[in-house]
């Protein structure tokens, strides 16, 4: 079997408002959850508590999310500053 390789660069990442995206996901997920609370006894007759606990793992997961993709975004943007700042000093160098 050949081995295949690219014949193009792969293109750069797509950047949007990820925070936001995480954060908003997160309170879908636990408005589910708490959506489905009253209904318990409903989903417990029927075997169906994986609804009610797949919403609240849903909640509980975008929050380690949320603070994964703050830190990834603060470092994001740390890195940029350094750049823009070493780029700065750079001409002043020579």
């Amino acid at each position: 079997m050949a081995k295949w390789t690219a014949q193009h660069e792969a293109p750069e990442p797509l950047e949007g408002p990820v925070v936001a995206t995480i954060t908003g996901g997160t309170i879908v997920w636990f408005v589910l959850f708490l959506a489905q609370l009253p209904f318990y006894g409903w989903f417990a007759d029927r075997d169906l508590l994986w609804w009610v606990w797949c919403c609240a793992a849903g909640g509980g997961l975008g929050l380690i999310g949320i603070w994964y993709v703050r830190g990834r975004d603060a470092a994001l943007k740390r890195h940029a500053a350094e750049a823009a700042e070493q780029a700065e000093a750079a001409p002043h160098a020579g």
